[in-house]
């Protein structure tokens, strides 16, 4: 603590993100990237950028990139906002979206940025617990509340949301905006970008990290009425109004162009799920059904954290959260099938 930070500073409780160790030889399942590597042609489009171009300021509107996502997503790319990697998007949402006195509602399991933003704001936050089975109940969303965000797949549970329960809690709360979080949504589930043009107090947020294999480029977006977009833009230029260099934008503009490579990237990281959710029910684990590229899971009889730690001794890093309810389960990032057979097969002696 310092006697030049600013009161908030001392009250904030900051993101934790997943460890990036520098180990040699390591299996890395802790941080849900996507294994698969990006589209070659993405790395093409990046190296293209490489030249004199570079002394110049990029599209502070991103306005190829915005108009190649909405055209994927059939939309107007005035219904596209940008950032820095989703985590920025979310930033401004709670920042332009939010803040109306009353509590903003979010799963007690979820994406622990959360809590961190409404600490960064100012803003309060109301858990509302997810079901025995880790599901949302959208009954639950039925109070009174300053807008509501969740995780679909949620995270880190992955467990999927149908999008007619979706509209059950836009239709529960007109009057405020309901966020969905979908950075894993290709990896099996269904966007609710369709319905941006039905309801006008529903944002959809994704990402290129996880299916686009883009986590180092960091590229986010979120799809919406345009009044919200309006509201984000009004922030975004009060706070940076270049967020997407050169580079990411050319490269998450390849990705998008690239959906062969897309496509099988998802069906490997989806196929490899199942094999890898089957070795573990018959390890004796319970595993949450998950539409994410990431399972999570607990066994019947060993701790979640002594099997963290018997796994990363064998140089398998897997994600483990020390918090209610869910300090037995393993947030486990499914990886290329060699790296999945090096978990299946660590898991077998500690569970002899």
């Amino acid at each position: 603590m310092s006697k030049f930070w600013s009161p908030l500073v001392s009250s904030l409780v900051p993101y934790v993100p997943g460890e990036q160790p520098k180990m040699a030889n390591l299996v890395k399942l802790n941080t849900n990237e996507n294994p698969y590597g990006p589209s070659p042609k993405v790395i093409e489009a990046i190296q293209a950028e490489l030249n004199d171009s570079l002394r110049l300021y990029p599209d502070p509107e991103g306005e190829s990139l915005r108009q190649t996502i909405a055209s994927y997503h059939s939309v107007k790319s005035q219904q596209v906002f940008l950032g820095n990697g989703s985590d920025e998007v979310l930033a401004h949402i709670f920042h332009a979206l939010f803040q109306h006195g009353q509590p903003i509602l979010y799963p007690d399991v979820t994406y622990s940025f959360y809590p961190v933003y409404c600490g960064l704001y100012s803003i309060e936050g109301k858990a509302v617990p997810l079901t025995g089975s880790f599901e949302i109940n959208p009954e639950d969303y039925r109070q009174p509340n300053g807008g509501i965000i969740f995780p679909n797949p949620n995270a880190p549970t992955g467990r999927y949301l149908g999008l007619e329960h979706v509209e059950e809690i836009l239709q529960a709360n007109p009057e405020r905006v309901v966020v969905v979080d979908e950075a894993y949504i290709d990896f099996g589930g269904e966007t609710a970008i369709k319905l941006v043009d039905q309801y006008p107090n529903l944002l959809v947020c994704q990402t290129l990290s996880k299916a686009r294999s883009l986590a180092g480029l960091r590229v986010g977006f979120a799809i919406g009425h345009t009044d919200l977009i309006d509201g984000l833009n009004r922030v975004k230029d009060s706070f940076n109004s270049y967020p997407l260099d050169r580079l990411a934008q050319a490269g998450a503009k390849a990705a998008y162009e690239d959906e062969a490579w897309f496509q099988k990237s998802c069906a490997g990281v989806i196929s490899e799920r199942e094999r890898v959710a089957g070795a573990l029910s018959e390890l004796g684990f319970e595993v949450l059904p998950s539409k994410a590229n990431f399972i999570f899971a607990r066994h019947k009889e060993k701790p979640g954290e002594s099997l963290a730690k018997e796994l990363r001794e064998q140089g398998i890093i897997v994600r483990h959260f020390n918090k209610p309810r869910i300090s037995d389960f393993l947030r486990i990032t499914i990886g290329t099938p060699e790296q999945n057979d090096a978990l299946i097969s660590g898991l077998r002696a500690p569970l002899a």
